[in-house]
């Protein structure tokens, strides 16, 4: 069986409408068999408001997956080497995790993970850093804290072991200034081809992408060109015979 896993990154009371509106746009391809990365208190100004709580418990009792989505989303970190040329090159300034050691990685991984739990009564599904990007310590501090999936850009993993349960690139989309935009659009139009054999396909997408209608158009090409990839929750890949089908 192939695999679709979607997810809406970025949820958080600061885009309430624009998770709405890729909720919206998602629905006839995926139902409400996504998952959404939460930011528990985006940029240090957004906290989960007891409303917004309430919002993510009902998407999680409806069969949406929770993942914490780091803590603030913001990079307060000095960077050197080529820590530096990611933070430069890969996110404006919201690669969180990318410079953190693993005591304080650890901290912010399970302030994030008590926060979601509590507001959705549920186990988080995983953790997702913000903009795929780990330091060496926040990695190692995943297993620490309890998570039984993470992700980056380029495979999904156990934690506690180690073992990669899913691998290839995140099909996303870049909104924040025209050069990005065309060039998201130019890799999702190629993935969209070259990963059609694959058994597990992931597509992300972000608040920003509902305000450029070019990546929406794309976003729904994207979907339909894997209609024939099952929507599946992240949780699937845990299967013994999901596990069984990847080799380290």
């Amino acid at each position: 069986m192939k695999r679709l896993l979607a997810s809406i990154h970025d949820v958080s009371p600061r885009f309430e409408g624009e998770v709405d509106r890729l909720l919206d746009r998602l629905a006839p391809h995926v139902g409400q068999r996504l998952a959404m990365l939460v930011v528990p208190d985006h940029w240090n100004a957004a906290p989960i408001t007891p409303a917004f709580a309430r919002r993510l418990r009902g998407w999680a009792e409806a069969g949406v997956e929770m993942f914490v989505h780091g803590w603030s989303h913001l990079d307060d970190s000095r960077h050197t080497g080529a820590a530096a040329l990611k933070a430069k090159h890969m996110t404006a300034g919201e690669g969180e995790f990318l410079g953190l050691d693993r005591a304080e990685a650890l901290a912010r991984m399970r302030r994030g993970k008590a926060l979601v739990e509590d507001a959705t009564g549920q186990a988080a599904a995983g953790f997702i850093a913000p903009a795929w990007l780990y330091s060496d310590d926040a990695r190692a501090a995943l297993g620490d804290a309890g998570f039984a999936l993470a992700e980056d850009h380029a495979k999904v993993w156990r934690p506690d072991t180690g073992r990669i349960v899913a691998r290839g690139p995140v099909i996303t989309w870049a909104s924040r200034s025209r050069p990005r935009q065309l060039s998201s659009l130019a890799a999702a139009a190629l993935l969209r081809r070259v990963l059609q054999p694959s058994g597990t396909v992931r597509i992300a997408v972000h608040p920003g992408d509902v305000r450029v209608p070019q990546l929406l158009d794309s976003i729904d090409r994207t979907f339909a060109a894997f209609r024939r990839h099952r929507a599946s929750r992240y949780a699937d890949l845990l299967a013994p015979a999901a596990r069984a089908s990847i080799t380290d």
